[in-house]
């Protein structure tokens, strides 16, 4: 198990704020586990009660809507922390995260980093920050189901995927998603979206090979109409 102080992850999130002493004693209660594609990291409803710094791998958070869908509002890469709400409220997760590929996630108990969020202004500052990035991206979100199409907002999907997560060898897309969760990333019927890729291959903007996705023409999906 590696220590947090020697690790390179804590530079991407607000951990890089804490000092060599907090981080030490914070490496000594944390706990570290792989996360098997498919699993689930935690449920909706369920108590955090501390953060998750993504050593490796991708999850994705997502909510039940009352008619049992899922819509994905947000995909967690390496680097991220998961569950800094936690750190100022008691109140249980709104999202569940479930491991795109495989993860390995270090535990920080609430319990031994509280203290460091009270005592340590610039860590305090960090977190305030990120959490104000996640509510600027959950209005992008808001305003993008309102006013873009499905074709715009799929293609905006392909796009950042693209962008964010890079591709493989032969230019297909690294991360693999299923057609359903195409559709509730962009809040569609499983069938608009399988219907809109169509269309993208039809228009040479996207190629397939079974699951995995390649962009033949990227700046013709950032304009996409």
């Amino acid at each position: 198990m590696g220590k947090c102080e020697q690790c390179i992850i804590k530079q991407f999130n607000s951990l890089k704020a804490l000092t060599s002493d907090e981080l030490v004693r914070i490496s000594k209660c944390k706990t570290s586990k792989t996360i098997k594609k498919g699993e689930i990291l935690f449920e909706e409803g369920e108590n955090i009660n501390g953060v998750y710094c993504v050593k490796d791998g991708i999850c994705k958070l997502s909510k039940l809507s009352e008619n049992g869908k899922d819509q994905i509002v947000k995909m967690v890469v390496k680097g991220q922390l998961i569950g800094q709400r936690s750190l100022v409220t008691d109140e249980s997760s709104n999202l569940q995260a479930t491991a795109l590929n495989d993860m390995e996630v270090c535990f920080i108990p609430k319990s031994e980093i509280i203290a460091d969020l009270q005592k340590n202004a610039n860590f305090s500052f960090e977190i305030l920050k990120e959490m104000a990035h996640d509510l600027k991206e959950a209005d992008d979100v808001i305003v993008n189901m309102a006013q873009k199409s499905v074709r715009q907002r799929l293609a905006e999907t392909l796009v950042y995927i693209h962008d964010s997560f890079g591709t493989n060898p032969d230019g297909t897309l690294s991360v693999i998603l299923s057609r359903e969760d195409f559709a509730n990333i962009v809040g569609t019927a499983t069938e608009s979206a399988i219907r809109v890729l169509s269309q993208f291959k039809k228009d040479g903007l996207i190629s397939t090979t079974g699951k995995y996705i390649k962009i033949e023409n990227l700046n013709g999906l950032k304009f996409v109409e």
